[in-house]
């Protein structure tokens, strides 16, 4: 007696997740084509592709836009409480991190921004969008807003490495109090571009609103992250 669809979804979803938590699937690697997997398991593709798509929700793969399926690493730890930046705090966890600086102008600042400034209308800001990896994996999508005031020629610095250290390497500001958001989110264009996974797919959204050593609003940044990439973790003592 052949299996239903759902026995066979739930049958494709056990055999991969063995194979992935005894390490013969190895973290990063490429999955064969879908065409080849359907083979494997003797089944069509809309019943493998719900087996692919229920694994890519519990994390344990990704997809990438033309081309195709691969196994998830770990989740990086996002700390709330703990001052770090992106780079250390991938470094930490025994990762590899790099970022690419995808552009960086002057220019006004949208409602939204002023309202999370405290900036009056028509105010210019500095935005600059970044690309994070981890082990070349591209799972953050970044944008920046500066205040002006407090980073004049900044656009001539290099943007590619971290903010923290150029803040205060260059300007002597130090973060104080930091204020996030959390949403889950369906990626916007440009960040699921950068990140190769189709407008609409699932995202997390954190917006952090920062202030300096002397409680001035400085800049805001919004991060699209990979639903799959990160756990959030915040512990208050």
């Amino acid at each position: 007696m052949q299996s239903t669809p759902p026995r066979a979804v739930t049958a494709i979803c056990h055999a991969l997740q063995e194979q992935i938590e005894h390490g013969l699937l190895a973290p990063g690697g490429k999955l064969p084509a879908e065409r080849k997997l359907s083979e494997v398991f003797a089944t069509t593709r809309i019943t493998l592709r719900e087996a692919l798509v229920q694994l890519e929700a519990l994390g344990l793969i990704y997809r990438e836009e033309r081309r195709g399926w691969f196994v998830a690493a770990q989740r990086l730890t996002y700390d709330l409480i703990e001052r770090s930046h992106f780079h250390a705090m991938v470094r930490s966890q025994g990762r590899v991190a790099s970022t690419e600086l995808l552009s960086a102008r002057l220019q006004p600042a949208s409602a939204a921004i002023c309202a999370r400034l405290q900036l009056p209308a028509l105010s210019s800001v500095v935005r600059i969008c970044r690309l994070r990896r981890i082990d070349g994996r591209a799972v953050l999508y970044a944008e920046h807003y500066l205040n002006p005031n407090y980073f004049p020629d900044i656009l001539e610095h290099e943007l590619a490495h971290s903010l923290t250290e150029l803040y205060e390497r260059v300007y002597g500001i130090r973060y104080g109090q930091v204020c996030f958001e959390i949403l889950p989110t369906a990626l916007p264009v440009a960040a699921a571009g950068a990140l190769r996974v189709s407008a609409g797919s699932p995202g997390l959204h954190i917006t952090r609103v920062n202030s300096d050593q002397h409680g001035r609003l400085i800049d805001c940044d919004l991060e699209y992250w990979r639903h799959d990439a990160i756990c959030i973790r915040a512990q208050a003592g």
